[in-house]
């Protein structure tokens, strides 16, 4: 806990969860929520998934990191973006990055990320009431990489379990 939780009651509405996937090397997690720590507001997340599954809560649930600036994604080449255009934004969304697809992008979580992963989604969206529905990837919401869709696989993963 780089950043402890506090009372869920001032805690921001957070109404999605976005998945990002960094394009860091293995063991760059920690790093990556120290920094996020020091400066809450820079482009970051709140969360971070080392490949070993550590997760590392790295910004108070009371403050707003800059991972979800866009909602621009209005093509319906994921997902129907209708209810997300414009509405799934950094300021009601909660966002997960995980570390360490460099040097390759298309390369998926590990197997500790998926198991940390699958706790870690029960948890977010139980204590902020955040439906199936509105887990998101980030490509499903905003324009990325066109190497690969990021965040897609986990997002997906937690759709299906929860059915």
């Amino acid at each position: 806990w780089l950043a402890p939780w506090g009372d869920v009651g001032n805690a921001k509405p957070w109404r999605n969860i976005i998945v990002h996937q960094t394009e860091g090397p293995a063991g760059s997690a920690r790093g990556g929520a120290e920094v996020q720590a020091k400066n809450p507001t820079r482009r970051g997340v709140t969360l971070w998934v080392e490949t070993d599954g550590t997760v590392y809560w790295a910004v108070a649930e009371n403050l707003v990191p800059t991972h979800g600036d866009g909602a621009n994604r209005n093509d319906n080449k994921y997902i129907d973006n209708k209810p997300t255009y414009r509405q799934v934004v950094r300021d009601n969304s909660i966002g997960v990055e995980f570390a360490g697809n460099y040097p390759d992008v298309t390369t998926g979580p590990t197997a500790a990320q998926v198991a940390a992963w699958k706790i870690l989604v029960q948890i977010l969206r139980a204590r902020y009431g955040i439906p199936l529905d509105r887990v998101y990837a980030h490509n499903w919401i905003d324009y990325k990489d066109a190497r690969y869709c990021e965040g897609c696989w986990l997002a997906t993963l937690a759709r299906v379990w929860g059915e």
